[in-house]
This record gives structure tokens, C-alpha cells and sequence, in this order.
């Protein structure tokens, strides 16, 4: 089986999860579902960034027992809602593990003994939400960082920096040229091009340290007690952590390297300039994607506590559940773009898409078949596929094609437009009136729509896997989906001869999977 190995961001726990952090792990998670039906052996991680300056003006200490304890509940808070909303990771990494430790004291004496990193007085404006430092030329127009609007901090210490500007032109080549062996493909475009306008202006080393008098909760040097790892670098390493770099040498060569990073834009910087400048110091290879995704606001103004306008992934299963969260989540803002959302936004996509269209159309043929059938199958002597071929080989055309570029939003609506297809046959064939005057029809018909139904439910297991899973035991479709959709999948899309369903069976009456919400 061919590797692919995909991240999230370590998300940092100095508050509890909220829909930023929702749209970046769903959206690994339906690759990472995606690459699996497909044949991959995929490694998903995901984790909590759990150092820094800011987890300690936090809590407002810096008693070891204290921050420990507040990290452990601060996790667990998300391995709670990964696991609330379905999240399939393979691993999860926390920066105060002793496997990330002992990593990130291998990583850093590496780059010393390699001559990557030298000490310094350093003076510099330092933002304690971003925890980085930053330039003048970097804040907005009232001196203020760009993402949290402070005013920065003067600080003066000595660190250990490691030499970044060495690595300009050798980044600026594996981030032009597509045809480097070691090409980073940074997406959507225009980040990418913001990239490349940032490195042409100049790198300047960066503080791998801080002073452990004004951090003390971090990785210490292992080379200098006096100083912790400077966070942002700690967090990067996890990536390596995470698959066994320290305990597991052959996982680690096996999946290495990362062929998604998925983050939001405001954290591109430090994926797609600081990580792979490391990894070339240390001579390993470099992320084969980087995708960096806008950000979104509420009605149109940004979320934050103070307005009281932060939705939490939480609020949004008790209203939509959990699979319409991951489809609406996934599907109301594109990928490539900053975007508004509301619940009234929400509340339309969920009553159109799923409501109106799946969970209509889907109720629609179970009610046919109580009806004429007594919720027995449709018999018929040889399956009736010609319905679900077509929407195959639409679906293979436009849907699988989209989802491999990660273009999720057009996927969906490819498949939206499937579902409408089905419905005007249903029209078309109008299995009312066949009822009345021609009985063989009318099991055909009926037939056709389970089994493009079924084909329906293969393509909708990455973003809604429990409704994938209802929808194809209500039918009585043969073996386990997962089974069928990793054999559908792996043989370019073709419907087995005898279609999806067994000859004789009992369709499963359930209630609307997606009642009308007002």
C-alpha cells in the first residue's frame, strides 16, 4: 500500500476549540477518509501545542504542576470533540509528551553540531499571542500585529538563533519549481505568490530560544539549561514526533515526508519557510503540500469572546448534528478564500442540500418501497444498474477529481447535482403510475433508484460517515461499506455486475435523516 501521511496544526490550549480549529480538522479528516477508501496506508495527526509566554499569561503561573494540570484538561477537551465529531486521526501528539521531548532535543543539538545555530543579544518586538517577534514593517498601520491588534512588547535577551537567511535561494527554488525533486506545493496560488514576495524582500535568522528566566515552561536546551526552545519551533518538530522519530525509525522513514500540511493562512510563515528551512538543515525531505485556508467571520464581524459571537463545534451539533455539521462546515466558505458565515446561511444550505435533497429524496424512495412493496426489495431478475453507472461516471468525471485537488465545496455540488438527477428520473419513470399497469416496471424502477442510491452513499462516506453507514444498511446493500467503498474505489469506479444489493431482503423503515429545521 502506498503511504500518505497528513497533519492538522497542534492546536494551542490556551482555549477550548471552537469552528476555526472545526473546518481545519474536518477538512483533514475527509482527505484522510478520501485517501483510505482509495488504497492508502494514511497516518492523520493531529495534536495540542502545549509551551509558551502565552499559556502562562494564561492561567497567570508558572508552577509546573499547575500548567500540567491545566494542559491535561485543555486536551482532553479536544480529543473529546475530535472524537464527538467523527474525527478518524490516527494519532495524537502532545508537546509535553515525552516521545516529542526527547525529539525536539535530538533536532536542536542536531542543528547545533551542524552549525545552524549561533548565540546572540537580541532586541525585538514580541507578540505574545503570536509568540513570535516581528519587524516594523510587519504591523499594521497603528504598530499593531496584524492578527491579534496588540501592541507589541519590547524585549531584550540572549538566544540561540538559528540561521534562516542561509536557506533563501534553496527555498525560493523548491517553492518556484515544480520540477525539483523536493518541491513544496504551497495552495491556493495566491499564497503561494505571497510566499515567494516575502522571501525575494529577505530572510533574517530567527530566535530558535527563549531565556528560561522569561519562559520557563518549555523544552530545555540540551546543550544550555538556561534557555527553552522557542515554541513555534517545538511545535513544528511534532511532525516528526508524532510518527515515531524518536522510538520508531522505520515508521518514521516510511511515512515521512508529510504529503498534506493543512492550516490556516495566519501560520503559512512558519510551514512554508521556517519548517522546511529546518528539515534542509537537517537533510531530511520536505512537505510535498502545504495548504493554508482563509478565515471566516460571523455575521460579518470577527469572532472573538469580547463580542460574544464564537461558535463552538459543540453549538453546532445540537442544532445540525454531527455528519450536517461536518458537510455545512466543510462546504459554506471555500477553501482558498476569507468568507462570511451565519446560521441563517447554515440553516439554508442544511434544509436545501441535505433536508430537501438527500434526505428527500432518500425518504422518498423508502416510503415507495413500504408502499408497493411492503419495504421488501424489489425483485428482479438481473440488477437494474444502468441509473447508478450514470451517476458513476459522472461522480468519477467531477466529484473524485475535485476531492483529490482538495476543491471539497465543488465535490458537493457535484453531488448535489447527482441527487437532482436522480430525482428527475424518479419523475420521468413515474413509479405511481406504473404501480396501476405495469408490475415489472415498477420493481426496475425502484431497483435502479436503491442502487444508485447506494453509489450515492459510497461517495458521501469521506464527509458523512454515520448517514453514509444508515443509508446503506436501510437498503440491505451487501457487506460492510467501508469494504465495498475501498473495493469501489480501487477498481476505477466500476459497479460490480450484480450492483450493490442481494437478491431478496427487508428495507429498514427510519425516520427523516435530516428533518426540516425552521
Amino acid at each position: 500500500m502506498k503511504k500518505f501521511y497528513i497533519t492538522t496544526p497542534i492546536y494551542y490550549v490556551n482555549d477550548v476549540p471552537h469552528i476555526g480549529h472545526l473546518y481545519t480538522t474536518v477538512m483533514a479528516d475527509i482527505m484522510a477518509r478520501w485517501k483510505r477508501l482509495n488504497g492508502f496506508d494514511v497516518f492523520f495527526l493531529t495534536g495540542t501545542d502545549e509551551h509558551g509566554a502565552k499559556l502562562i499569561n494564561t492561567i497567570h503561573s508558572t508552577d509546573m504542576d499547575v500548567l500540567q494540570s491545566f494542559c491535561n484538561k485543555m486536551s482532553a477537551k479536544f480529543k473529546t470533540t475530535w472524537d464527538l465529531l467523527n474525527i478518524s486521526y490516527t494519532d495524537f501528539i502532545r508537546t509535553t509528551e515525552y516521545r516529542h521531548c526527547i525529539t525536539v532535543n535530538s533536532i536542536v543539538e542536531s542543528l547545533f553540531k551542524k552549525g545552524f545555530l549561533f548565540s546572540k543579544e537580541y532586541t525585538g518586538l514580541y507578540c505574545v499571542g503570536c509568540e513570535r517577534f516581528y519587524t516594523i514593517k510587519d504591523l499594521d498601520e497603528n504598530q499593531c500585529c496584524v492578527f491579534h491588534k496588540n501592541k507589541l512588547i519590547l524585549q531584550s535577551e540572549k538566544n540561540y538563533f538559528f540561521k534562516l537567511s542561509y536557506f533563501k535561494d534553496k527555498l525560493l527554488e523548491r517553492i518556484t519549481n515544480s520540477k525539483h525533486k523536493e518541491y513544496i506545493n504551497i495552495q491556493p496560488e495566491e499564497r503561494k505568490k505571497e510566499i515567494i514576495g516575502k522571501l525575494h524582500l529577505g530572510l533574517e535568522d530567527i530566535s530558535l530560544s527563549r531565556t528560561r528566566t522569561n519562559v520557563n515552561w518549555g523544552i530545555p536546551i540540551p546543550f544550555d539549561e538556561t534557555q527553552t526552545v522557542y515554541v513555534w519551533i517545538d511545535a513544528l518538530i511534532n511532525y516528526i514526533s508524532g510518527i515515531g522519530y524518536s522510538n520508531d525509525r522505520n515508521k518514521f522513514k516510511h511515512y515521512w515526508p508529510v504529503d498534506i500540511h493543512f492550516m490556516a493562512k495566519d501560520i503559512l510563515w512558519f510551514h512554508a519557510v521556517i519548517w522546511p528551512a529546518i528539515l534542509m538543515g537537517l537533510g531530511y525531505p520536505l512537505p510535498k503540500k502545504i495548504f493554508s485556508h482563509g478565515f471566516f467571520t460571523l455575521n460579518g464581524y470577527k469572532m472573538s469572546k469580547s463580542l460574544n459571537n464564537v461558535i463552538y463545534p459543540q453549538d453546532l451539533v445540537n442544532k445540525y448534528g454531527v455528519d450536517a455539521t461536518r458537510y455545512l462546515i466543510i462546504n459554506i466558505i471555500p477553501f482558498n478564500t476569507d468568507g462570511n458565515i451565519s446560521y441563517l446561511d447554515l440553516t439554508l444550505k442544511y434544509n436545501t442540500d441535505l433536508a430537501n435533497n438527500l434526505g428527500n429524496l432518500f425518504f422518498r424512495i423508502i416510503k415507495m418501497i413500504e408502499k408497493y412493496f411492503n419495504l421488501d426489495l424489489p425483485y428482479v431478475k438481473k440488477p437494474n444498474i444502468l441509473l447508478a453507472q450514470k451517476i458513476s461516471r459522472y461522480f468519477k468525471i467531477n466529484f473524485c477529481n475535485n476531492i483529490n485537488e482538495l476543491k471539497f465545496q465543488k465535490a458537493l455540488t457535484i453531488l448535489q447535482q447527482g441527487l437532482t438527477f436522480i430525482n428527475k428520473q424518479i419523475e420521468i419513470d413515474s413509479p405511481w403510475v406504473l404501480h396501476k399497469h405495469n408490475r415489472t416496471n415498477i420493481n426496475m424502477c425502484l431497483s435502479s433508484y436503491l442502487q444508485a442510491i447506494a453509489v450515492v452513499a459510497l461517495h458521501i462516506l469521506p464527509f458523512m460517515p454515520t448517514v453514509s453507514q444508515t443509508i446503506w444498511k436501510t437498503i440491505c446493500a451487501k457487506d460492510n461499506i467501508d469494504n465495498v467503498a475501498t473495493k469501489y474505489f480501487t477498481n476505477n469506479n466500476v459497479i460490480p455486475e450484480g450492483g450493490f444489493l442481494p437478491i431478496k431482503g427487508k428495507i429498514s423503515m427510519i425516520n427523516i435523516i435530516f428533518p426540516r429545521l425552521v
